[in-house]
C-alpha cells in the first residue's frame, strides 16, 4: 500500500489532503488551550470561592471556628485550595507536554510537506519541459517531411517540361535534396527526443514521483501518530492528579466525620455560661394583715426598710418588686404590681443622664428582660446581671471587665492577657532586631550611624514596660477573677446576710445606683468589692509562655548554608520550627532546637502557621 503507486496521478488531492491534516493538528491545539484557560478560570474561581468564605482575622468569624462542624467547613475550604490547584497542574502540564511540543511540531511538517512538494513540481516541470521538447522536435519533422515532398513534387514538375531550362531543373533537384537532408535531421532529432522523453517518463511516474509520495505519506502517517499519543497525553494528564484530587475529597469526608455534636454543645456552654445560679424559691407573702417583711435569704431587702408596714396591693398577691425600680417621691402613692412595674422599667425611657444612650435591640432587649427575670431572689446575681444588660445597652464595657458574669469575665480577662503578652513578644522581637542592627553599624561604621538607633530602642523599650505594667494589671484582675471562685459549700454563707448589710453606700456613678424594694438607694460599687460571685469549676488549663514561642513549622524547599552571622543551614527537605514570621524583609527566623536557632531566607522554606498556637512549645 503506497501512495506512490497507487495515486501517482492525484498530486493535487494530496496536497489538500496534507493541509487538512495540518488544520486537524492545529485545530486539536487550540482544543487544548481552550481546556488549559477553562482549567485556570475554574482554579481561580475555587480559589475565590474559598477565600470568600474563610474567616477574617480579629473578627467574630475566627472565634466561631471552634466549633467542630466550622472546623469540618473551614478544612473543606483549604482542601479545595488544594483541589483548585491540581486544576492549575493540569493547565500547566497541558501546556508544556501538549501544547508547546505540537506547536513545534506542526512548524517542522509545515517545512517538510513544502520540501516535498517543491521536490514534486519541480519533477512534474521537467517530465512537462521533456514533453514541450518532444514535441517541438515532432512539429519540426513533421513540417520538415512536408517541405520535402513539395519540393520533390516541384522537380519533378520542371523535370517534365520541356520548356524549363536544364539549370532551373537542376536547381529544383537540389532543393529537393536538401528538404529531404532536412527532413531526416529533423526524424532523428525528434527519435532522439522521444527516447529521452520515454526514458524521463520512466524515471518520473516509477521512481520520483514514487519516492517523493512516499515521504509525504510518512509524514501523514507520522502525523496521525503524533495526533494520537497527544490525545494519550491528554488522557493521564487528568490521571495523573486524581490521586491527589482523591486524597483532597478524602480529607474533606475526614473533617465532616470529626464534627461531634457533644463537643460543639460543650463549646457552646463554655462560650456562654455565666457562672450564676437559678433563682430559688420565691417565699410567700402573707397580705391578710400588716406585718413587718421578714429579712430572708431570698429578701432583697436592707436594714433600712425594717419597721415600715407593707402597703396592700387592691387584693392581688404577685411576686417580689423588682429591686431596681426608682423610688417613689410621693409616700403616698401605692407600688404598682411586678409586673407594670418591670414592663415599665425595661420600655419607657430611663430617666438617669446615664441611660440616655442606651442602644434598642427587639432580640438583646427580650434576652436580658428574660435574663433578669430569672435574677430575682438572689441579690448579688441580680446585681451582676443588671450590669450586664446596662453595659451591653450603654455600649461600653469596664476596663476590667466587671460588668459580665464571672466565667465570661475570666474568658475575657485571659484573653486580654494572651494579647498583651504577644505584643510583648513582637516588641522584643524588634528590640533584638535593633540590637542586631546596631551591631552590626558597630562593627560597620560605614553602613550606618549606631547612634541613629538609639532613639528607636529606647522607644521599644518604653512600649515593652508600658505593655508589661499592662499585663500585671489584667493578671491581676484574672487573679482576683479566679480566686473570687468558691467551692460549691460556700453558695449558703454568700447568700445570707452579706447583701443586707450594704446599707451606707456612696453614689459615685448614677449607672451603678441601686435600690431596694422599699425605695431606698444602694451603691453597687462597694458591694462588688465584698460580695463574691458564684462558685464556678475550671478545667481549663493556662499554658506557661516563653520568651519565643513557636507559632509553626517549616520546611526547607532548598538547601541553605547559612554563612553570615545571624543565619541558620538548613538541608533541603528538613522540618524546623518558626518563630518568628517574615516582617518584610524577606527572613524567616526559624529553630532547631534550643541553641540552634537563626534566619533563612523566606523564598527558601515554605511556612506553615499554627493559628492555634497559643504561646509555648515544647521544642525537642
Amino acid at each position: 500500500m503506497s501512495w506512490g503507486t497507487e495515486l501517482w496521478d492525484q498530486f493535487d488531492n494530496l496536497e489538500k489532503h496534507t493541509q487538512w491534516g495540518i488544520d486537524i493538528l492545529e485545530k486539536y491545539i487550540k482544543f487544548v488551550k481552550e481546556r488549559t484557560e477553562i482549567e485556570l478560570s475554574y482554579a481561580k474561581q475555587l480559589r475565590n470561592l474559598s477565600k470568600k468564605y474563610q474567616p477574617k482575622k480579629n473578627s467574630k468569624e475566627e472565634e466561631e471556628y471552634r466549633y467542630t462542624a466550622c472546623k469540618a467547613f473551614l478544612s473543606t475550604l483549604n482542601e479545595m485550595n488544594d483541589y483548585a490547584g491540581q486544576h492549575e497542574v493540569i493547565s500547566e502540564n497541558l501546556t508544556s507536554q501538549i501544547i508547546t511540543g505540537l506547536a513545534r511540531y506542526v512548524q517542522e511538517v509545515k517545512q517538510e510537506r513544502k520540501s516535498h512538494f517543491h521536490d514534486g513540481r519541480k519533477a512534474q516541470q521537467h517530465i512537462e519541459t521533456c514533453w514541450k521538447q518532444l514535441e517541438s522536435s515532432k512539429r519540426r519533422f513533421e513540417r520538415d517531411c512536408k517541405e520535402a515532398d513539395r519540393a520533390q513534387q516541384y522537380f519533378e514538375k520542371m523535370d517534365a517540361d520541356i520548356n524549363v531550362t536544364k539549370a532551373d531543373v537542376e536547381k529544383a533537384r537540389q532543393q529537393a535534396q536538401t528538404r529531404h537532408q532536412m527532413a531526416e535531421d529533423s526524424k532523428a532529432d525528434y527519435s532522439s527526443n522521444l527516447q529521452k522523453f520515454n526514458l524521463e517518463q520512466r524515471e518520473y511516474y516509477h521512481t520520483h514521483v514514487p519516492n517523493i509520495f512516499k515521504k509525504i505519506q510518512e509524514m501523514e502517517e507520522r502525523r496521525i501518530v503524533r495526533l494520537g499519543e497527544s490525545m494519550k497525553t491528554y488522557a493521564e494528564v487528568d490521571r495523573q492528579v486524581i490521586p491527589i484530587i482523591g486524597k483532597c475529597l478524602d480529607e474533606i469526608v475526614k473533617a465532616a466525620e470529626s464534627i461531634d455534636q457533644n463537643t460543639d454543645s460543650q463549646l457552646v456552654i463554655e462560650a456562654y455560661k455565666s457562672g450564676f445560679e437559678p433563682p430559688g424559691d420565691i417565699e410567700f407573702e402573707d397580705y391578710t394583715q400588716p406585718m413587718k417583711r421578714t429579712v430572708s435569704e431570698n429578701s432583697l431587702s436592707n436594714s433600712r426598710g425594717e419597721g415600715k408596714a407593707e402597703p396592700k396591693f387592691g387584693g392581688k398577691s404577685k411576686g417580689k418588686l423588682w429591686p431596681f425600680i426608682k423610688k417613689n417621691k410621693s409616700p403616698k402613692q401605692q407600688k404598682e404590681p411586678l409586673s407594670h412595674r418591670f414592663n415599665e422599667f425595661m420600655t419607657s425611657k430611663p430617666k438617669i443622664h446615664c441611660f440616655r444612650s442606651l442602644k434598642r435591640g427587639t432580640q438583646s432587649f427580650c434576652f436580658h428582660k428574660e435574663l433578669m427575670k430569672r435574677t430575682i431572689g438572689k441579690p448579688t446575681y441580680a446585681f451582676e446581671a443588671r450590669d450586664y444588660v446596662l453595659s451591653l445597652k450603654l455600649g461600653a464595657a469596664p476596663e476590667d471587665f466587671s460588668n459580665l458574669p464571672p466565667e465570661q469575665r475570666r474568658k475575657k480577662l485571659q484573653q486580654k492577657v494572651d494579647e498583651l503578652n504577644k505584643e510583648i513578644q513582637k516588641e522584643m522581637d524588634q528590640r533584638e532586631a535593633i540590637t542586631k542592627m546596631k551591631d552590626v553599624y558597630l562593627k560597620n561604621p560605614q553602613m550606618g550611624d549606631p547612634a541613629s538607633l538609639d532613639h528607636k530602642l529606647t522607644e521599644v523599650n518604653q512600649n515593652i514596660e508600658k505593655l508589661r505594667l499592662e499585663a500585671q494589671k489584667f493578671e491581676a484582675w484574672l487573679a482576683e477573677v479566679e480566686g473570687r471562685l468558691p467551692a460549691r459549700s460556700e453558695q449558703a454563707r454568700r447568700q445570707s446576710g452579706l447583701y443586707d448589710a450594704q446599707t451606707a453606700p456612696t453614689v459615685n456613678n448614677c449607672a451603678q445606683a441601686r435600690e431596694s424594694p422599699d425605695g431606698s438607694y444602694t451603691e453597687e460599687q462597694s458591694q462588688e468589692s465584698e460580695v463574691k460571685v458564684l462558685a464556678a469549676d475550671f478545667d481549663d488549663e493556662f499554658d506557661d509562655e516563653e520568651p519565643l514561642p513557636a507559632i509553626g513549622t517549616c520546611k526547607a524547599l532548598y538547601t541553605f548554608d547559612g554563612q553570615n552571622e545571624g543565619t541558620i543551614s538548613v538541608v533541603e527537605g528538613e522540618t524546623l520550627y518558626v518563630i518568628e514570621e517574615d516582617k518584610g524583609d524577606g527572613w524567616t527566623r526559624i529553630r532547631r532546637n534550643e541553641d540552634e536557632e537563626g534566619y533563612v531566607p523566606t523564598s527558601y522554606v515554605e511556612v506553615y502557621l499554627d493559628k492555634n498556637a497559643k504561646g509555648a512549645k515544647t521544642y525537642i
